[in-house]
């Protein structure tokens, strides 16, 4: 596997991956890699001739008091994964080549961006947009994949596609849990122990409103149950617990729809995200 910072060696790379018509699908990530991103590795195998896979913990997407210094960085344990899992290129540019001009956001997200994350980040997913459409041109895969864990994410990508006109096909693939139900997460590592458990009534509490509402429940009224469950357990704050169009993302007052139910809340100083699909058949 080669490690490449510079546009000139990557460039240079893809060109050879591609003699005789080779594909190459792209798996875009901020690095401090666990199952659930060598999940994406691994379909991204069946999908392409080659792997890139970049690391780059993106400024443009964290607000003023996120934990961009704290996000977890391990490249070195991170490329000996790649390298394990047969990944051609690992693409880690630094910030001086991502924005040459310094960090700013040129892509403006979709309607997907409206309410949830993006509400309670603001400009998080210009920030998004911004970097993959970067990420995108750069590389120029002809398939990429992206968890469906961040599925507001995964919906402002595809809506971005789209609007750009670029040819990568986004493929969303599922979410990948621990044996306690709990999503795989980067941000898992700052949980304590009492937390940790805690933390286990999220994916609980969206499992048991999701088949309520295909047993015919009342939408508002289970949203509200599990924004109690949560508040029980000890998540403080709660952003949100919600059920949108899984395509569209309009929010829904009633299940006919395929749908997904999505919550973030903070346990501790931990922000965590989750979601559900939802199929009334």
């Amino acid at each position: 596997m080669q490690i490449i910072r510079d546009r000139e060696a990557l460039d240079a790379a893809l060109r050879d991956l591609r003699v005789g018509g080779a594909t190459i699908a792209m798996v875009p990530t901020m690095g401090a890699l666990h199952a659930g991103h060598m999940a994406l590795v691994e379909e991204a195998r069946r999908r392409a001739n080659h792997v890139v896979v970049s690391i780059f913990v993106n400024p443009t997407q964290f607000g003023a008091n996120e934990d961009l210094s704290r996000y977890p960085r391990r490249e070195a344990s991170d490329a000996q994964l790649l390298s394990a899992a047969d990944v051609a290129i690992l693409w880690a540019p630094g910030v001086d080549t991502m924005y040459p001009n310094g960090p700013e956001t040129d892509v403006k997200a979709g309607p997907a961006s409206n309410g949830l994350d993006g509400e309670s980040r603001p400009g998080h997913f210009d920030g998004v947009a911004t970097v993959v459409a970067r990420l995108f041109d750069q590389v120029k895969p002809d398939v990429a994949l992206f968890g469906e864990k961040d599925y507001q994410q995964l919906l402002v990508i595809r809506q971005m596609v789209a609007a750009l006109k670029l040819t990568v096909e986004i493929i969303g693939v599922p979410t990948q849990r621990d044996a306690d139900g709990l999503a795989l997460s980067s941000r898992n590592i700052y949980l304590t122990d009492e937390e940790r458990l805690a933390a286990r009534t999220l994916p609980r509490a969206l499992g048991e409103a999701a088949q309520a509402m295909i047993d015919g429940g009342d939408v508002a009224e289970l949203l509200a149950k599990a924004v109690e469950r949560l508040a029980a357990a000890g998540f403080d704050p709660i952003d949100y617990v919600a059920l949108r169009d899984a395509e569209t993302f309009a929010p829904l007052e009633r299940l006919d729809r395929p749908a997904r139910l999505l919550a973030a809340a903070k346990i501790g100083s931990t922000r965590l995200i989750d979601n559900l699909a939802v199929d009334p058949r």
